[in-house]
């Protein structure tokens, strides 16, 4: 018997197993502000005649459920109406969540419950998306990687297909800020682009994921330093009765988590991953062997009604090896001549402590985050000889945060309010090699920077004419020790304003603006010339900022479709610009390695402008579907003030993501992507083709003075997914098949350069009767694509 039929019987008879499970649900229904539980809550699963009601202290509980992705709908008299995000029921395992609710200023005499899968968010209707758990688990492309999901809605574009960089409405991978719980974490991907967001896998772990917020606009006036976006990932409440444990061989990783209660007041999640990557990549045959590890825990102690604990923590180890071979093709050889070898680690800690009063609450949040970057890089890959050494790279970031906020609901206003603390220490140590003004040029500091920074928030929201109208307003001021020119709260002034008006029933109009202010990348604050000097300092670097302008409608034509459109408009200042170069760092940081360590002038301005359009549906027959689709445009000033295209100007996005549930636990997904070309600027030949400067880049030079002159062509590609499950008494097995790029859609990357190699296996020099100085590679061009058929096939085990 072969092993293929084998392998074939044993897939029927696990097909032909499988047992009747249904799932049970408890739940905690509380008062967001107060923490009181509430008794009598009329609660109804989404799409079905199905309810219960809360007893008298607040618990509720569904029996005999399907396992499978449900919503909740929540009414109760006093408290606006509340849909949950997915939640993920399983048959073997306890499924537990806890539910806040709002007041309502208005009192109505009679609590209506009805159907819809989208209901608005006053305090945040303007540019806010919420990413719930099932389009995680099961989207088509994304093997359970959040940025990769992040790319099914409008605004969010990519640089290429195998980073997480996210490009959010035009503007650059270093733009972007990242919560857990309340609590930052400023790494957000594995092998991550220093002073940038983009990396190659997220680190978070999905399986604790129960929702995400996330805003391309409007930011919350807590939430400072970003520009282009904020993300708040959710995390699941921890089972109250006993421990469940899955087990998941994904795309790239194996991962082990597991869901206990630590006693009565506590409960726990724990999780740890380590990648394949490095097997598949050897069997394929590429240049380099990525290895990643990573962790996370968060742990809740409810001491008692009115106070509570949260622990949590996430980091990551990552390695990266070269990969040679006695015969490589010319794109490995070009990718050996120039990838540097890298070592990282980083890790985020915090604690953050509630506690609840009659009308509000009190947030006291502490975290320490630690990044660890190490980069070397020789000549030809010869590590044991110093002489060959073009790069020595090692830097540190580590930050410690307080918080303080307030939350309170006295009537008819939300207010919020609170101040934050940030030590910040950098270090660098760099020896490295480069090519300046037509000769070799050595870069050799080490830097110890550290400052404190500072900042109070502020915002109050209310709904008038009949709560028809939603108005927010909200402020921060933020100031920091790194120099005069930073240390003037007032000149971090940072107002918002965000409005919504229902026109109709189901018609409603919305409108932002706000100025937000970000910090440069400690890579810069910290760069030194070879004499010791904070350059950047010195040539006055300041807060970048962003004015945004946002205006939109929304029409639900029924309780199960929404339909927006938003335009928009970013206007920035003080942008951190090249000296070397002569470009904005708008157009950098989405490569691998570091961002931002080089001199710099806050002399840059830009400006991205667009629309964008959301339609979204949920049916109750188990579909859904996202059409997003971005007009946009993404210019920043060069060296004479003239608006030239970012990097990221891919002027049109399009994405269409489909689901579908079917019986017997099947289900299949779909995404087809279409982006515009993005622009590219062509290699300087004569730079390139000179000796001295080949060796110590490895590879080509682009032509700055031609910056973003040329444009790739178009990049589509269709995704599709299939999940099958099996549920036993003790234990059930999923099963995916990811398959992306399904017609194997071929994408153009710009034209690289490559030596030519004589007989002898060595470099062609094309004079090599010229002095040293003057000698000249022989080169040729490279045109490479990107983009093949990628199947992956996964497997879940929970018990």
């Amino acid at each position: 018997m072969t092993l293929k039929l084998k392998l074939f019987i044993v897939f029927l008879f696990i097909t032909s197993l499988g047992f009747a499970q249904n799932a049970t649900l408890r739940g905690l229904v509380k008062d967001a502000y107060n923490n009181d539980p509430l008794p009598f809550v009329n609660i109804v699963i989404e799409g079905t005649n199905t309810g219960t009601t809360t007893n008298e202290d607040g618990e509720f509980i569904f029996e005999e459920l399907d396992p499978g992705f449900i919503r909740l709908q929540l009414s109760s008299i006093g408290y606006e109406n509340k849909l949950t995000e997915e939640i993920n029921l399983s048959a073997v395992r306890s499924n537990y969540i806890e539910i806040a609710m709002k007041q309502k200023t208005t009192q109505l005499e009679e609590v209506q419950v009805t159907a819809g899968s989208f209901v608005r968010r006053g305090e945040t209707p303007v540019s806010l998306r919420r990413i719930g758990i099932e389009q995680i688990e099961k989207g088509a492309g994304a093997s359970r990687d959040l940025a990769k999901v992040l790319q099914s809605f409008p605004g969010v574009g990519a640089a290429v297909s195998f980073r997480n960089d996210l490009i959010v409405r035009g503007g650059g991978p270093s733009e972007n800020r990242f919560f857990l719980d309340g609590i930052e974490i400023p790494v957000l991907n594995h092998f991550s682009t220093q002073g940038a967001s983009g990396g190659a896998v997220g680190i978070l772990n999905v399986d604790f994921i129960r929702e995400v917020d996330f805003y391309s606009s409007a930011f919350p006036a807590d939430r400072g330093g970003a520009m282009s976006s904020v993300f708040e990932f959710k995390q699941i409440d921890a089972n109250k009765d006993k421990p469940s444990f899955k087990s998941t061989l994904g795309a790239s990783e194996i991962s082990l988590s597991a869901n206990t209660p630590l006693g009565e007041k506590t409960g726990a999640l724990f999780s740890v991953r380590r990648s394949y990557l490095q097997f598949l990549f050897d069997q394929i045959g590429l240049p380099f062997l990525p290895t990643f590890n990573d962790f996370q825990f968060r742990t809740k102690t409810r001491f008692d009604q009115k106070n509570e604990l949260t622990l949590l923590g996430v980091g990551a180890i990552d390695e990266f090896k070269y990969n040679p071979s006695p015969d490589p093709t010319e794109e490995n050889r070009y990718t050996l001549k120039y990838l540097p070898a890298y070592e990282q680690w980083n890790y985020t800690v915090g604690a953050s402590y509630k506690h609840f009063r009659e009308r509000n609450y009190y947030v006291l949040a502490l975290s320490r985050s630690h990044l660890n970057n190490v980069i070397s890089k020789y000549e030809d890959n010869e590590v044991d000889n110093p002489d060959k050494l073009l790069t020595d790279y090692t830097s540190d970031e580590i930050q410690n945060r307080l918080r303080f906020e307030i939350f309170s609901n006295p009537g008819e206003y939300t207010l919020k309010g609170g101040i934050n603390l940030e030590s910040a220490s950098y270090y660098n140590r760099t020896f490295a090699r480069t090519f300046r003004d037509g000769q070799e040029a050595l870069i050799r500091y080490s830097s110890d920077l550290d400052f404190f920074q500072y900042g109070a928030f502020g915002s109050v929201s209310r709904k008038f004419l009949d709560e028809k109208l939603d108005v927010r307003a909200g402020v921060r001021f933020d100031a920091n020790t790194y120099s005069n020119e930073m240390n003037n709260p007032l000149t971090q002034f940072s107002p918002r304003l965000t409005a919504s008006y229902e026109l109709m029933p189901r018609v409603s109009v919305t409108f932002n603006s706000g100025r937000y202010f970000q910090l440069p990348a400690y890579t810069m604050m910290g760069y030194r010339d070879n004499d010791g000097q904070l350059v950047n300092k010195n040539n006055g670097l300041k807060y970048i900022h962003a004015d945004h302008l946002v205006a939109g409608v929304e029409w639900r034509p029924n309780n199960y479709t929404r339909i927006g459109l938003e335009g928009f408009l970013k206007d920035y200042d003080n942008y951190p610009f090249s000296v070397q170069d002569s470009v904005a760092m708008a157009s950098k940081g989405g490569d691998y390695g570091t961002f931002g360590d080089e001199e710099v002038t806050s002399s840059s301005e830009g400006r991205t402008y667009g629309l964008e359009l959301l339609v979204r549906q949920k049916s109750p027959k188990g579909y859904s579907y996202i059409l997003a689709y971005t007009w946009s445009h993404a210019e920043f000033t060069d060296v004479d003030g003239n608006y030239v295209p970012s990097a990221w100007d891919s002027e049109h996005l399009l994405t269409f993501t489909f689901n579908k549930s079917f019986k017997k636990n099947w289900d299949f997904g779909l995404k087809w992507r279409f982006a515009g070309g993005l622009p590219y600027t062509p290699y300087d030949l004569e730079k390139s083709r000179d000796v001295q400067a080949w060796n110590v880049r490895g590879r080509e030079y682009p032509d700055y003075n031609r910056f973003n002159e040329k444009r790739l062509p178009s990049f589509h590609q269709l995704d599709l997914r299939v999940d099958k499950s099996w549920m036993f008494p003790k234990f059930s097995l999923g099963l995916y098949l990811d398959i992306q790029n399904v017609y194997n859609k071929q994408n153009e990357n710009p034209p690289r350069l490559v030596q030519r190699l004589g007989d002898n296996g060595e470099p062609v020099v094309a004079n090599p009767s010229a002095p040293a100085e003057n000698q000249e590679y022989d080169l040729k061009e490279l045109i490479t694509t990107s983009g093949t058929v990628l199947p992956t096939i996964g497997v879940i085990l929970e018990f």
